[in-house]
């Protein structure tokens, strides 16, 4: 077994939900339940709940619930057995090491120490012989030694297997390379290098360890320009930010999110010691959550061009629920000698013209709204009429999805301003754009009102019920089995295949599994089986009110249910006619649930 379960049931008893979470997030007593603002999404009215009866946390508002232990989790950005550690460390406790959670810990620790290793090589081989071409791109960047040496950077060598014949010398199996991503399997049984005559780059997390690498192709090389370390046990690229574990110390107000490495490094090396890189990939909401530990204010600067411009404004919505303040830095256009508009990257910008411009641009950053309404500028002649008609019209939609009235009152004069008309004609054209969608979504949940099955299906599309009376019946049984475990005995002929909904089955299986290995049933120690969205649902159904005093007659009545729809499902015309007029009877008067 993994962790034991007396232990996990021993620490999440000793970690009260309340006082973990309030370490976090601020929270107030309101009736039964604490209350605070959300730690997932941006709100400005608290829907985020704690109950310390059921020991869950679960917010109304984007659905994210679970219990002391996938909170760690989800704020800490951890996989299950490192969120238990860090509990155990707080209520000062000691994990076992026993089972898979022991060699997986091993696994992983001997991972980083390959990747360690690894970086040392590369970095050593950038200065031998061998690593003349990498040298000499670094110099054509204009990368300083010293800077070289900071970021660790390297050379891989442009043999097939010359790391790995270096590492099996230290001590390393084919398997462990592999699972580090420093090696590949080759057709033949023979395990290759990853990266071969390439500029390395050694990724490092913000706890100090190398979690892999990425890597650029050298000039009049063929292949992918830019190469990562695939995804490994230490190597997630959606959890990690490039360079923030120099960026985390900096004593600006601010961190800079740049597209690339090189960018990163060019920048840090002008004295811009705030600035990071996402790892080849698009910010994700875990970038999000991450950054906003380090910062309360993030300032975009990409590329120039169209496709920048692009990813800008995807990020902008991404960011849009993030804890920080935004805002964007648009490099100036430059142009070729026949005045056509050339690609700029902070790389080519602070070269060209040094720290001093760019230490003005990042000053004259503009916010994140001012940005969108200058994006609704460039894209509209304001010359003419029907320009001016269809900027202010994306311009009133813009203003009128900003939550503050000041905010609305100080974009909306900007906007009204920049096309030549009053501001009380655009206030008035947001106000009345506000109204028309406030009314539009009271049709749109009369509708949903009128119809209860929709009201009740869980929001992620692929948690829906086919079957809604028997899902609500499944809830049923889920919710009375995690409040009053002793009604395990009572479900002996339930089996989890007839469950309608598969994700519910599979949980009610989990459950038996574990109830029947003399495992912990809480929720917390699920975190560690189930998905982020399985744990939200689950949490969700946790969180419906339930009459325990009657507990064992509900349950029988849900079992009932579910039994009833199983056989439909297998053929009506087996189901005996007095059950099936009984069915019919109370399928009239609700949904079971």
């Amino acid at each position: 077994m993994p962790i034991p379960e007396q232990f996990i049931d021993e620490l999440v008893a000793r970690s009260e939900i309340s006082e973990v979470v309030s370490s976090y997030v601020n929270l107030t007593r309101k009736g039964g339940n604490l209350w605070g603002l959300c730690p997932f999404h941006n709100e400005k009215t608290p829907s985020f709940s704690v109950s310390t009866d059921k020991q869950i946390y679960h917010c109304f508002g984007c659905g994210k619930g679970g219990g002391v232990i996938s909170f760690i989790m989800e704020m800490e950005n951890l996989p299950f057995p490192d969120a238990v550690r860090l509990l155990a460390q707080r209520a000062g406790m000691e994990v076992p090491e026993t089972g898979r959670d022991g060699e997986g810990r091993k696994k992983r620790a001997r991972s980083l120490e390959a990747n360690k290793l690894a970086a040392r090589f590369y970095h050593d081989y950038l200065k031998g012989p061998g690593g003349g071409r990498v040298r000499e791109y670094i110099v054509q960047r204009r990368i300083t030694p010293r800077t070289a040496t900071r970021f660790g950077l390297g050379a891989a060598p442009d043999g097939w297997d010359t790391l790995v014949r270096h590492m099996v010398q230290q001590g390393f199996d084919k398997l462990e390379l592999i699972d580090a991503g420093l090696a590949v399997a080759g057709k033949n049984g023979r395990i290759y290098d990853k990266f071969r005559s390439r500029l390395i780059l050694p990724v490092i997390d913000t706890r100090g360890d190398v979690a892999g690498f990425t890597s650029r192709l050298l000039p009049g090389e063929e292949g992918a320009k830019y190469l990562n370390t695939p995804e490994t046990a230490v190597f997630k690229k959606g959890r990690l930010v490039y360079a923030l574990n120099f960026a985390k110390q900096t004593k600006r107000p601010n961190l800079v999110l740049v597209e690339g490495n090189i960018d990163v490094i060019t920048l840090h090396q002008a004295g811009f010691d705030n600035v990071v890189a996402t790892m080849g990939t698009s910010l994700t909401e875990d970038h999000a959550r991450l950054l906003a530990r380090y910062t309360r204010e993030l300032v975009l600067c990409y590329d120039n061009d169209p496709a920048g411009k692009q990813s800008t404004d995807r990020v902008l919505n991404i960011l849009r629920n993030a804890d920080l303040s935004v805002r964007v830095l648009q490099l100036p256009n430059a142009y070729d000698g026949e005045g056509k508009p050339l690609k700029q990257d902070p790389d080519d910008f602070i070269k060209k013209f040094g720290p001093a411009a760019f230490e003005k641009c990042l000053s004259g950053s503009a916010e994140q709204n001012d940005y969108r309404l200058d994006v609704l500028l460039q894209k509209h002649d304001l010359s003419s009429d029907e320009g001016r008609v269809a900027y202010l019209r994306e311009a009133v939609e813009a203003v009128a999805a900003l939550q503050s009235p000041i905010e609305r009152e100080i974009y909306g004069a900007k906007a009204a301003a920049r096309a030549g008309i009053a501001p009380e004609a655009m206030s008035q054209e947001v106000k009345r754009f506000r109204k028309n969608r406030a009314w539009q979504a009271r049709k749109k949940q009369a509708r949903r009102d009128l119809t209860p099955a929709v009201q009740l299906q869980p929001k992620a599309r692929q948690l829906r019920y086919e079957n809604m009376r028997s899902g609500r019946a499944e809830e049923g049984v889920l919710r009375l089995l995690l409040l009053e475990p002793a009604l395990f005995s009572e479900v002996e002929r339930l089996a989890p295949e007839q469950f309608s909904s598969p994700v519910l089955g599979r949980i009610y299986a989990l459950l038996l599994c574990r109830r029947r290995e003399g495992r912990s049933t809480q929720l917390a120690a699920l975190a560690g089986e189930l998905s982020g969205e399985e744990m939200d649902h689950l949490t969700g159904i946790l969180d419906q009110p339930a009459a325990l005093s009657h507990g064992r007659q509900a349950l029988q009545d849900y079992i009932e249910i579910i039994e009833t729809e199983a056989l439909k499902r297998m053929g009506g015309d087996a189901m005996d006619p007095l059950l099936a007029a009984r069915e019919k009877f109370r399928e009239k008067k609700s949904y079971g649930g």
